[in-house]
């Protein structure tokens, strides 16, 4: 028995018109499942309390950058993955130098832009002198001899005879503090995976239409 296939021109047609078809389903279900990782990133940060900005951070990047394609992909990731790392994983924080971490009060303020203040650049700011308290039972302090202004911060006393002036705490001593886990950020990302087959099929089957 002698067997013969013939491939029509219409056949191969048919074949490269299902090819561009797949490349456009799995380009635009990349994009979808991409797009859809990106927002949920970015309301689990705002929603833990962790600020528009940071969330911002959370950006998206598709492949190719124009066209279509079959090995299409996505890139989803955060321009400070050090903050939004340690929100995901929780992780136990030491003092580089082994000693202690200094945890600034509400009395302490802040400082440029908002950044916590180091012992160091309080005194410079304060024009005060920090003394450490060492306490058997929670954490050790640094506090400064002066008074609380109106907003609740530690600032020099004025009076000459002293009278108003209290220890004021400024910082907290702790030799690690365990950054609580706010994020699940794989529990969205195997959402997006597992969502990709299905985005495939319904782009391609929608092309079809």
């Amino acid at each position: 028995m002698k067997l013969k296939l013939d491939i029509t021109p219409d056949l191969v047609a048919a074949m490269a018109a299902e090819v561009t078809a797949g490349e456009k389903a799995v380009t635009a279900a990349m994009r979808e499942a991409g797009t859809g990782l990106k927002t949920a990133w970015r309301g689990q940060i705002t929603g833990a309390g962790l600020g528009r900005r940071l969330a911002n951070s959370i950006r998206l990047a598709t492949y190719p950058k124009a066209g279509e394609s079959l090995n299409a992909a996505a890139l989803v990731w955060s321009k400070a993955p050090v903050i939004v790392g340690a929100h995901d994983t929780g992780p136990l924080i030491r003092s580089r130098d082994g000693f202690w971490l200094a945890i600034p009060t509400e009395a302490a303020g802040r400082g440029l832009r908002g950044a916590k203040l180091t012992p160091g650049e309080w005194e410079r700011r304060r024009g005060l002198r920090l003394r450490f308290v060492y306490r058997r039972t929670g954490p050790s302090l640094l506090v400064a001899e002066g008074r609380l202004n109106s907003r609740g911060l530690g600032v020099a006393s004025r009076s000459k005879t002293g009278r108003g002036r209290t220890t004021v705490p400024i910082f907290l001593l702790v030799p690690q503090v365990k950054l609580p886990k706010r994020l699940d950020l794989d529990r969205d990302a195997e959402r997006a995976l597992d969502s990709v087959p299905g985005l495939i099929v319904a782009n391609w089957m929608e092309g079809q239409i």
